[in-house]
């Protein structure tokens, strides 16, 4: 079992210091993902923006052997206190993406990467380097499909959580090219967070909202390297 409890709640570790992304419905999205992986022990994962470490750490008390990245030295810190407060063994890394692990291999690769379009010209949000992602919200998705395959193992597994503002069918495709079995595997929608609302028009302008529309639409992207 993974110990993941189907909340939230249950995914906020003992620390989570100011600046770092706290594990919200994306992190649940995904982390409920990973609960159906059938992972056998000591497999090893990666978790690439680790952000608090949180579903690191939900990998680690499957037995895994886990490493997490993140570019920020403030969530490196946050995690590697998580994990000595939790007892749980993570290898923690800081480097932008795959960078710190480029010699090394994985049977299953975690990503909650920043995803939320961004107008250009104006000041973004504190914080923001966790969420903004360029014009489409593909500055790093289109990064981790072009980089990840090539770190996972014959029939290892891909799993990214992203927007639909930021064009799952894109993902998928872009996975498919690199000789992956890709689909979207769970759906979930939302209300809009702050960020979103204050965006909803510019969203509007550009095709990606309608009107009526104030829900986002969280996908969890799943993508197999065939054995």
């Amino acid at each position: 079992m993974s110990g993941y409890l189907g909340d939230v709640r249950s995914l906020i570790p003992p620390l989570v210091l100011p600046g770092v992304y706290s594990p919200q419905e994306d992190t649940e999205l995904l982390a409920g993902a990973l609960s159906e992986e059938p992972l056998p022990p000591g497999a090893d994962v990666l978790d690439v923006g680790t952000g608090t470490g949180a579903l690191a750490l939900q990998a680690a008390r499957r037995g895994s052997r886990v490493t997490a990245v993140d570019v920020s030295w403030r969530a490196v810190c946050t995690v590697r206190a998580n994990a000595w407060l939790t007892g749980l063994p993570v290898r923690v890394r800081r480097g932008n993406l795959f960078t710190p692990v480029q010699d090394q291999s994985f049977d299953l690769i975690l990503t909650n990467p920043p995803y939320v379009p961004a107008p250009t010209g104006i000041r973004p949000p504190r914080g923001a380097r966790a969420w903004d992602a360029g014009h489409d919200g593909r500055l790093v998705l289109d990064r981790v499909c072009r980089e990840a395959p090539a770190l996972l193992r014959p029939g290892g597994v891909l799993l990214i959580v992203h927007s639909e503002l930021s064009d799952s069918g894109r993902t998928v495709g872009h996975l498919r090219e690199a000789g992956l079995k890709a689909a979207v595997t769970r759906r979930h929608r939302i209300d809009f967070g702050p960020v979103l609302r204050t965006r909803k028009e510019w969203l509007r302008q550009r095709g990606l909202l309608s009107a009526a529309d104030e829900k986002e639409e969280l996908v969890v992207v799943r993508a197999e390297l065939p054995l």
